[in-house]
Parts: structure tokens; C-alpha cells; sequence
């Protein structure tokens, strides 16, 4: 399984956010796209969920170009947004039955991605009560409903705390080992150890990252724009 992606191109009046977005990922890896705020990295995860239209290039899957045929990226890439696209006046349970089959969810809940994400432990607890970390494993519980083969995560670490990360951490491990392909926007430097490709979105431009686990290189030359 190999996705690559091809001549992403995204502007905004003049504003020119997306130029030439090219690279490829094989089954179980994991790439990390880093970045300044602001850089394009929503944009350009959004663009590849079909949430957002790019205006140009081409996203392949299996020798499918999803963007050309949007209503195939639900059935095999799951998306998880920095803002949870959760329901705030429902409980876990009753945000999951909105995508989940009853008979689906049981079986999810008891050995499957769901028991991963240890979601049974707040199936009760209202959306608007719930910790960071809570609403991000049961965002990533609903996404993977089809069970897809890619997952695209923005700052998926952002603002939890270490247990909550470490939960999620060994998910994405899990499904990465399984053949998933992972794809994540972050800041995090444990999200990085995840990760077997890293990249630089500057200027609208991707470039290859070598990380060798230095962190506060890595932050300096965000910083400073190196």
C-alpha cells in the first residue's frame, strides 16, 4: 500500500499558502509535517481529508486519485482536526453510535481500536466534561470507524497530558505496525520518535527534515525560520 502525493497548490486571494506539495508514504510509516503557525499545515492535511478544496495536484491511493474521486476518502483515510468534531451535549457512547452500528461498536469496545483507546472507560461521560486527552481518543475513535488505511492527525498531542499522550502514542504504534499509514501535523517532540520521515512546510514549500532527535534544534530553526 503507497500513497503519494503530487503538485498541491493552494492560494488565498494572493496569498499564496500551498506551492507544489509533493511526497509519497509506504504501508506502516508515519510522517510528520512541521511548521511555524500559520505555515499551511491544517490547510494542506485538510486539502488531503477532502474537508477543504485544494487548486491543484493529485493525492494517489492505490492508484486512485482521491481527489478526484472525494467521496472514496472517508472509506480509507480517517481525519482528526485540531478542533474535536465532537457533539458537546452527548456522552462518548452517544457520539460513537452516530458513526458505529450497535452490534460494530460492542465488538470495537471489547477488542478492537476502541478498547485500544481505552474509550470504555468514559462511555457515560458528557462531551463538555471530558478532559482534553478524552475528547482526542474518542475524535480518533470515530474517525477510524471504516477502519482506513491512512490517518491523518492534526497536533494530535497538543495540550494533553503525558498519560493521555502515551495512549494515544501507543495507538498510532499499534496501527502503524498493522500497516496503517500515519500522517501528523505536530510540535511534539515524542510524536517525532513515532515518525520515520519528517518534513518542513516554509513558505508553502515541503522540505525534507532529517531529525536526529535534537528538539531544541529543531524549535530554533522553526523559530528563526532557517
Amino acid at each position: 500500500m503507497q500513497i503519494e502525493v503530487t503538485g498541491i497548490r493552494k492560494a488565498y486571494s494572493r496569498k499564496r499558502v500551498l506551492t507544489d506539495i509533493s511526497f509519497s508514504m509506504e504501508s506502516g510509516s508515519c510522517t510528520a509535517i512541521l511548521g511555524s503557525n500559520g505555515s499551511g499545515k491544517s490547510t494542506l492535511l485538510s486539502i488531503l481529508a477532502g474537508v477543504r478544496r485544494g487548486d491543484g495536484g493529485s493525492f494517489l491511493y492505490q492508484g486512485t486519485d482521491l481527489l478526484r474521486h472525494p467521496r472514496l476518502i472517508p472509506q480509507v483515510l480517517g481525519y482528526v482536526p485540531q478542533g474535536e468534531p465532537l457533539m458537546e451535549e452527548l456522552n462518548a457512547w452517544d457520539n460513537l453510535r452516530m458513526w458505529y452500528d450497535r452490534e460494530t461498536l460492542e465488538r470495537e469496545l471489547a477488542e478492537g481500536a476502541l478498547k485500544l483507546l481505552g474509550i470504555g472507560d468514559f462511555l457515560k461521560t458528557p462531551v463538555r466534561k471530558m478532559s482534553g486527552g478524552m475528547k482526542k481518543r474518542l475524535s480518533i475513535g470515530c474517525a477510524v470507524v471504516s477502519h482506513p488505511g491512512i490517518l491523518v492527525l492534526d497536533e494530535p498531542s497538543a495540550a494533553l497530558d503525558p498519560v493521555c499522550k502515551e495512549n494515544i502514542r501507543s495507538y498510532l504504534d499499534i496501527y502503524r505496525k498493522d500497516g496503517g499509514i500515519v500522517l501528523m501535523a505536530t510540535h511534539d517532540a515524542q510524536d517525532l520518535e513515532l515518525c520515520n520521515a519528517c518534513y518542513i512546510l516554509r513558505e508553502g514549500t515541503l522540505h525534507p527534515y532529517p531529525y536526529d532527535g535534537d528538539f531544541h534544534r529543531l524549535a530554533k530553526e522553526l523559530r528563526e525560520g532557517i
